[in-house]
């Protein structure tokens, strides 16, 4: 019994270590006067928030999106589109980042999520590859040239994201709010009858439960986290194009998801710093880097399973 309710302390105090390595990066980051570890761990950590937003429909779920990319898309031209206007009201463009990856989400769920399989990753690619033939098309905002952004989000001075330190932690709390978030839910009532419904949706229907809801619902989670880490691109890159919502983008999410793992709620995260790190090291060295990356995706799949994360959790003895 006391098995059961003892938990591994060595799996949160591994955690605990990454999340304070994480806050005093900028410290250790500017005493060696190396800006560039700063933007490199500000990217991996926005990636890792995409990934674990796929997570919850790829890993829980059981839908595997070829489209996720278009949320990073919609939520950084919700700051770019606004800021080619002057516009530069931060929670103006988070509330068009969130909206608009909500209502795309909807929308698209309402059609995807009545395929299964094969035919649920060509319509999510298909939607996906409309809106970037859609943007691409668009002159007014830089077509396929992107469009410069001159200024970060604004909030009234409260908080300055034009200070690279301040973006930052505020990426941190964002990516540290949405593993709490997937952890929650995925725990819950409505994350039991998803994980039921990737199992046996026709047995969760035939004991009451309207999958199709509780589906339609996780996938618009999903696009609305995925559209809040394009809102932290837009801002930290300060340059978008439709580049950003190719599939080959959504392909990276996707490898990221299963080198860390899917179904665990560090793997994305895992998978990012993976994928980000071989990218950083190997592309000083070749361009095709990307190899490396596709012999490591084989090794994992077949001896793996789980991912890096899975690893992790059998060597400590979690369930």
């Amino acid at each position: 019994m006391r098995q059961l309710v003892q938990k591994p302390p060595g799996r949160y105090w591994l955690v605990f270590a990454a999340v304070l390595v994480l806050l005093l990066a900028p410290a250790a980051i500017a005493y060696l006067d190396q800006p560039f570890y700063l933007d490199v761990l500000m990217r991996l950590m926005i990636l890792a928030i995409a990934a674990s937003s796929l997570n919850l429909i790829l890993g829980y779920s059981g839908m595997i999106s070829l489209g996720h990319s278009v949320y990073i898309g919609i939520g950084a031209y919700a700051v770019g589109i606004p800021a080619y206007y002057d516009q530069y009201n931060g929670l103006l463009q988070l509330a068009l980042a969130l909206g608009g990856a909500g209502l795309f989400a909807l929308v698209t769920g309402l059609i995807c999520l009545r395929t299964r399989g094969a035919y649920f990753i060509m319509i999510t690619l298909a939607f996906a590859q409309m809106m970037y033939f859609t943007f691409v098309s668009i002159e007014e905002y830089g077509g396929d040239d992107g469009l410069v952004i001159y200024a970060r989000s604004d909030f009234a001075g409260l908080y300055d994201l034009e200070n690279n330190v301040r973006l930052y932690y505020l990426v941190l709390g964002c990516l540290l709010l949405t593993l709490l978030l997937v952890h929650r839910i995925v725990n819950s009532h409505f994350g039991m009858v998803i994980r039921g419904a990737k199992s046996n949706d026709r047995r969760m229907q035939a004991v009451g439960f309207p999958t199709f809801r509780y589906r339609l619902t996780c996938y618009v989670i999903s696009g609305m986290i995925c559209g809040l880490a394009g809102w932290l691109m837009g801002n930290f890159t300060g340059f978008i194009s439709p580049e950003m919502m190719d599939w080959t983008r959504s392909g990276e999410l996707i490898a990221m998801v299963i080198l860390g793992g899917p179904g665990s709620l560090f793997g994305p995260a895992i998978g990012a710093a993976v994928f980000i790190l071989m990218e950083t090291v190997l592309a000083e060295v070749t361009i095709y880097w990307h190899l490396y990356l596709g012999l490591l995706l084989i090794l994992v799949a077949k001896f793996g399973r789980g991912g890096l994360g899975g690893l992790f959790q059998r060597n400590r003895g979690t369930p």
